[in-house]
């Protein structure tokens, strides 16, 4: 799984360089499929419950499952949440990360970004033996909901292993001491969506792309993180 991880967060390294104004996110897309072909792996999402990409682009106000598009073209101001998965010898690497376009990004909107990343590392700070997914999901919604943000509830982390979403779910919110107890050997995906303004997300027409309901804008962070005697280990770092 390590392995995988590291596809995936060589190609998101990739993609980060390549997020600039004028850029469409089919372009993303397209370099992503193309170093997958390069390294002979395979991308975790394409063809997933028929999802037609290798990548999920969510552009501003789009929380999750953005499809890539050509007519989709990143704007200076924007932020692009860029979410990917390989699979290496039958093993899912699965992480997200949330991209500036441009230097001229509104203060906020940096401080979401900054804000759901801190939340995110605030999370697998807890994981360890013994440990409660109560624990995880209420240093997200800890760190957020200080700030004045909100924790997406409709989507949630999950496990992962040989297949991308496992059991069990792992909340982004959740009471400290409740919930299932994590073991050595667990592998969890642990994901913050957060945003701007409120909680509720809607789904587009095309089935797949969530969207802040208010139109505020959001972010999204993800690691796949290995429990282990002597705690957390990142896979996609």
């Amino acid at each position: 799984m390590r392995r995988a991880g590291q596809v995936v967060r060589e190609v998101l390294e990739l993609l980060r360089a390549h997020v600039k104004p004028g850029v469409t996110t089919m372009d993303l897309e397209k370099i992503a499929a193309a170093r997958l072909a390069e390294l002979g792996v395979k991308g975790a999402f394409k063809g997933y419950g028929g999802y037609p990409c290798v990548l999920c682009a969510s552009v501003n106000s789009e929380v999750v499952h953005g499809i890539p598009s050509a007519k989709r073209v990143l704007k200076e101001g924007d932020i692009v949440s860029l979410d990917f998965g390989a699979i290496v010898d039958g093993y899912v690497g699965d992480a997200a990360i949330t991209v500036p376009v441009g230097e001229k990004i509104d203060p906020e909107t940096t401080r979401l970004m900054d804000v759901t990343e801190r939340s995110l590392h605030a999370a697998i700070a807890k994981v360890r033996p013994g440990a409660t997914l109560g624990d995880v999901g209420a240093a997200v919604q800890g760190v957020v909901e200080a700030e004045g943000f909100s924790v997406v509830r409709d989507f949630v982390g999950h496990g992962i292993g040989v297949h991308m979403h496992e059991d069990p779910q792992v909340p982004n919110f959740g009471e400290a001491g409740r919930g299932m107890k994590l073991r050595a050997g667990m592998v969890i995906a642990i994901e913050p969506m957060v945003n701007a303004g409120k909680a509720d997300v809607v789904v587009l027409g095309d089935g797949w792309t969530a969207v802040t309901a208010d139109g505020s804008m959001s972010a999204h962070f993800e690691h796949s993180v290995a429990v282990t005697a002597t705690g957390a280990r990142i896979l996609t770092e």
